[in-house]
């Protein structure tokens, strides 16, 4: 998703609640239209070696497009400042899709067929990947993409498609699914409660928590699905506290989470534990809209934390804050990774040679600011994102151990403030 995320700034989430059938057929067409360019060569060329992608720089996606941006331009520049990529310097071609399906599909069949480049990098969103993914694959070009992490991804039987987080959005909440169910009986809920968008990512998120609790015998007292246009929830926070559930996940975006916050702290209704799925993410934005007293205890799944432990991560963030001012968004940090996995499968192969490299990326693993990063045949991530939960005013890594920010998690959630 997504999530990280998600995951997950996660602007790029509020449009992606169209149609299934719209994006699928638009893949179709991207799969049919790409052309068979390969971008080859190899390394001693004295020639810059050019990776073609195209981000939302623009439109509705802008946000999360100019943070990828930025996160492979800081990529591009560790690299030439260290030799390159298989000895030549790393020119990065790239476009501008506009937040637009139609347009992200004529930007990579340009990139691959009138540009030439050798390789390609992933753009944001299922919504944009989707079609994007379906044009590399026909041309036989590997795609690595750091914000794909929707189902309908990996049902097409893609052979070059990896998604550079460390899991798909069903299993985003596996760790916060693991803390839950671990408590002793006498903590651990008896009864849940989940309202999510009707979106790609969240949906699945909100799934595969509810599977997990419900086969540790947590029972579902309330679930619902509401649009991407809702603005009130009082009522959904109304059936939430009539339900008595002690914890309640939320499959939120941004606008949503907060208003949910806001209808249940209305109500007077407030969960032993709530997780959220990006809302929390978006730090300042998510703390100022539910007041920074009612972030106390909430939890969310992300990506990457600026304070792990992880090759090159510290230099990353050194060198974000130094060009760009501030922390970087885990959106920046994706990108980052995500060149970073294109980067060592190349360096391993010893050459831009796509079908060898699409097979190293199935059978190794690669070291990123994220963490170990490997997939499966489908081009699946095999790891699990980090549970973090606000405390004391500012997010924590609360697991896993090896990286948590904090060794205290907050349970229960004190009651709204104010």
């Amino acid at each position: 998703m997504g999530g990280a995320g998600v995951r997950e700034n996660r602007g790029y989430r509020r449009r992606a609640g169209r149609a299934a059938a719209a994006i699928a057929a638009v893949a179709a067409l991207a799969f049919v239209a790409a052309g068979c360019g390969g971008g080859g060569g190899g390394g001693g060329s004295s020639q810059p070696l050019t990776i073609g992608v195209s981000l939302p720089i623009t439109g509705d996606f802008s946000q999360p497009g100019t943070a990828a941006e930025r996160g492979y331009k800081i990529w591009q520049s560790f690299t030439n400042q260290n030799g390159g990529l298989l000895g030549r310097q790393v020119k990065l071609d790239i476009k501008d899709d506009q937040s637009d399906q139609n347009t992200i599909v004529n930007d990579y069949n340009k990139l691959i067929d009138q540009d030439k480049v050798d390789l390609l990098l992933g753009t944001f969103s299922s919504l944009l990947n989707l079609p994007a993914s379906a044009v590399a694959e026909k041309a036989k070009m590997v795609y690595v993409e750091p914000a794909g992490g929707a189902p309908d991804m990996f049902t097409r039987g893609f052979h070059y498609l990896f998604f550079a987080q460390e899991a798909t959005a069903q299993h985003q909440a596996d760790l916060f699914s693991k803390w839950v169910t671990s408590l002793p009986a006498s903590q651990r809920p008896k009864t849940a409660a989940y309202p999510t968008q009707d979106d790609p990512f969240t949906k699945p998120v909100i799934d595969g928590i509810r599977q997990q609790l419900e086969a540790a015998g947590i029972k579902t007292v309330y679930q619902t699905t509401y649009a991407p246009t809702t603005t009130d929830f009082d009522t959904i926070a109304s059936a939430i506290k009539s339900s008595g559930a002690d914890l309640v996940a939320e499959g939120a975006v941004f606008d949503d989470g907060v208003g949910l916050i806001r209808s249940m702290k209305r109500n007077g209704y407030s969960p032993k534990i709530l997780f959220e799925t990006s809302a929390p993410s978006e730090g300042d934005q998510f703390s100022k809209g539910v007041g920074l007293a009612n972030t106390e205890g909430v939890f969310y799944a992300v990506s990457w934390s600026p304070d792990a432990n992880y090759a090159q991560n510290k230099k990353f963030v050194q060198a974000y804050q130094k060009k760009y001012g501030g922390v970087p968004p885990e959106d920046a940090a994706d990108a980052f990774a995500t060149a970073q996995v294109l980067q060592q499968a190349v360096e391993a192969v010893g050459k831009v040679d796509q079908a060898a490299i699409a097979d190293w990326l199935h059978s190794h693993s690669a070291q990123t600011i994220l963490g170990k990063l490997s997939w499966d045949a489908k081009g699946e991530p095999q790891q699990a994102f980090l549970l973090a939960q606000w405390q004391n005013g500012k997010s924590e890594v609360v697991a896993p151990k090896s990286v948590a920010t904090s060794d205290t998690i907050v349970n229960p959630k004190p009651g709204w403030k104010g």
